[in-house]
């Protein structure tokens, strides 16, 4: 199973990368859990300045930006 981490404080951008994560996941049908981190200090230990933020299997993938689902797909492999 994937896990998939979407750090942000819950703002517009990140609930839209939120979105498109889920999206490709249900499109690929992909087993993956999906979890939002909101809290500061746990966000702070990616060192993610800008949100938003994306873990995938503990890797940090994307920061500052909403990537494409091109990219998330690609990611998620």
């Amino acid at each position: 199973m994937i896990n998939v981490k979407v750090l942000g404080s819950g703002c517009a951008n990140c609930r839209n990368l939120e979105e498109r994560v889920r999206a490709v996941v249900q499109k690929r049908q992909l087993a993956a859990e999906i979890e939002k981190v909101t809290d500061y200090a746990q966000i702070m230990r990616w060192n993610v300045l800008r949100t938003p933020g994306l873990v995938i299997n503990n890797v940090l993938v994307s920061a500052g930006r909403i990537p494409s689902e091109a990219e998330i797909a690609g990611w998620l492999k």
